[in-house]
């Protein structure tokens, strides 16, 4: 059995964000591609891919707390974990009502991790790569207000919640690209 240490100083700490950073790109497109196919009508496989999602940036977020925990960022990692948490449940359960349900839920999630995703990044600048972080953060917040906004459409569609999911993997993409940089640099 191996266990995950954390890595000692920047340039360690930085090594170990770029690899979770290309996880999570790869997990986005893919779980993207996927959920584009079912963007119309709630099914049983789409809801377990909802679920999933938020599932996902909980173990992303205990391997990040392993990570980073010489960055300080730890405390507010674990906030994210019982928020998305919290969130993986509320889809779970929302998708028994529908898709308005579930973009309601989706979006109060995006709006709180999004903040918890910009309060971590700012004071990683220090790392490198952590402008397109602070970006998709603030992003985060937005487009989890238009989820929430779009729940009350006529005929609304999880196709913007699903598209949400790329550009936050390009964001994990450049990051990820930008923190080689920095740990070689450092």
């Amino acid at each position: 059995m191996s266990t995950i240490t954390a890595p000692s100083g920047i340039s360690g700490t930085a090594s170990a964000l770029r690899r979770l950073y290309f996880v999570r790109f790869a997990f986005a497109i893919v779980w993207a591609l996927v959920m584009f196919t079912m963007t119309a009508k709630l099914s049983p496989l789409g809801i377990v891919l909802l679920v999933l999602y938020p599932l996902f940036d909980v173990g992303a977020a205990v391997v990040d707390a392993r990570s980073s925990r010489t960055t300080g960022s730890s405390a507010l990692l674990y906030v994210n974990m019982a928020v998305s948490l919290v969130a993986a449940v509320g889809v779970g359960i929302a998708g028994a009502s529908g898709i308005p349900a579930v973009l309601r839920v989706w979006g109060a999630w995006a709006i709180v991790s999004g903040l918890v995703q910009l309060i971590v990044a700012v004071p990683r600048r220090k790392l490198g790569g952590q402008w397109p972080m602070i970006l998709s953060g603030g992003i985060s917040v937005l487009a989890g207000a238009s989820f929430v906004a779009s729940a009350g459409a006529d005929n609304p569609m999880l196709t913007s919640a699903v598209g949400y999911a790329v550009p936050g993997g390009i964001f994990f993409l450049v990051s990820a690209l930008r923190l080689g940089r920095a740990a070689r640099e450092n």
